[in-house]
């Protein structure tokens, strides 16, 4: 082959077969450019490209405009890429067949495998997947150009249109991020070293504060302190002190006719102020009641705005539920806080390696969550629920019941109230042991 007219094959290198080949690289280049664009914009989140452009990294604002809508960008980018490889098999056939004559067909065939393949697809898209960041700054500008070319904005809505027709209309984008895959992403972060485990569960505790209700971070109605409307200021005094709170709720006889909430330093400046013997109902501040099925984040922005700390649950029926306080919802985000008033035992103890002690208050999705145990979900909340709803009746200290391949042994009983319960695997346990009651 000699471009001065030599001849292989018996076929011509002349000035039209250059242009042909300059026009094939070029276009190769184009494809390989937008084949890197095509990549690492799809992998870029909306919040990748706000990030970037935190960070003020150049090319990023049009990458956030590009990101916003990803269908605006990507059909225009196929398009492109579609029409310059079509164009290059094209020319490289009509090429191939002067050159070769009958082979030529073979010949253009294993170019555009290898070549097209190769250079216009598998290393540039490789490239990108490797450095998504790069990738997507760079291809920014030129995709935004892109984009603002009419003629194939246009043309590319159009074959778009003809598309969703065939499939009919259009669907949901599906570009908004669930809660499941921003749980997968901290999980992902955290096995890359990105953030720290503790990190990874204060996520997780964020993201689930959402869905949580009062009822679940309560103190139930049979654990709640509260001091007799008609008790003396000092009497009501000494049990908040005894009992190591700063506020208690005052009822008029039963817990079910709150009337206010005693603050321990009101009950102090009253004592001495020489009202120690005055009804703690005189000396009392207004109550707030909230339903048990409130969302804990909307209570918490109400305690916030109002400046309250304590509220009253009520249920359906209007009777108390239990309270809560802006402590319990900021343990939800941070974990247990233990100050020098508290003496509760701890929540969770290892006897062994595969058995625990919990409180009979702690909500069995934390316990499937710590134990990764499957213990059925229902009407109740609590681990202490879920035995007495198994068993059909209050325990005696000892009792278990089987479920799930677990034991739940009712540790203490107090009353009518389960206080802890010890969960264990069950002795040859099969699938759906347990679910009809107590182990013989």
């Amino acid at each position: 082959m000699s471009v001065l007219g030599g001849t292989v094959a018996g076929a011509h290198f002349g000035t039209g077969d250059i242009a042909i080949v300059v026009t094939v690289v070029v276009l190769l280049a184009i494809s390989a450019l937008l084949a890197v664009a095509e990549t690492s914009l799809v992998r870029t989140s909306r919040a990748k490209a706000l990030g970037l452009a935190d960070e003020g990294r150049r090319g990023a604002r049009l990458l956030v405009r590009l990101s916003t809508d990803p269908q605006g960008f990507l059909n225009p980018v196929i398009l492109a890429v579609l029409v310059c490889q079509l164009v290059v098999a094209t020319l490289v056939g009509l090429i191939a067949s002067e050159w070769f004559g009958a082979w030529g067909v073979v010949v253009a065939t294993a170019f555009e495998i290898a070549v097209i393949f190769v250079l216009g697809e598998a290393v540039p898209k490789n490239w990108a997947v490797r450095h998504p960041e790069r990738a997507a700054l760079f291809s920014a500008p030129l995709v935004a150009g892109l984009v603002s070319f009419w003629p194939v904005r246009m043309l590319s809505a159009g074959l778009n249109g003809v598309a969703n027709a065939l499939i009919g209309g259009r669907g949901p984008a599906g570009g908004d991020v669930t809660e499941s895959e921003l749980l997968a992403m901290a999980d992902v972060a955290v096995e890359g070293a990105v953030i720290e485990r503790e990190e990874r569960a204060l996520i997780h505790s964020i993201i689930e504060f959402g869905d949580t209700v009062v009822r679940e971070v309560m103190v139930p109605r049979p654990a709640m302190v509260s001091a007799d409307a008609h008790q003396p200021v000092e009497a009501a005094l000494e049990a908040a002190l005894e009992a190591g709170y700063s506020r208690l709720p005052v009822v008029d006889g039963h817990v079910d006719d709150v009337v206010g909430i005693a603050y321990t330093k009101d009950l102090m400046r009253a004592v001495r102020s020489g009202h120690a013997a005055e009804p703690v109902r005189d000396h009392v501040r207004a109550a707030h009641f909230v339903p048990e099925t409130k969302r804990v984040a909307h209570l918490m922005r109400e305690m916030q705005a109002a400046s309250f700390h304590l509220a009253i649950v009520v249920d359906e029926y209007g009777g108390t539920a239990g309270l809560v306080t802006l402590e319990d919802l900021i343990e939800e985000l941070v974990g247990e806080i233990v100050d020098e008033f508290d003496v509760e035992e701890p929540p969770l103890v290892h006897l062994a390696p595969d058995e625990v002690s919990v409180t009979g208050r702690m909500g069995v999705d934390e316990v499937n969550e710590l134990l990764g145990a499957e213990l059925p979900t229902g009407a109740w909340d609590t681990v202490g629920g879920l035995v007495l709803d198994l068993l059909g009746h209050v325990p005696v200290a000892g009792e278990e019941v089987a479920v799930a391949g677990h034991r739940l042994v009712a540790e203490r009983v107090t009353g009518r109230t389960i206080d802890r319960v010890r969960i264990a695997p069950a002795e040859g346990a099969v699938a759906g042991a347990g679910d009809d009651g107590a182990l013989p």
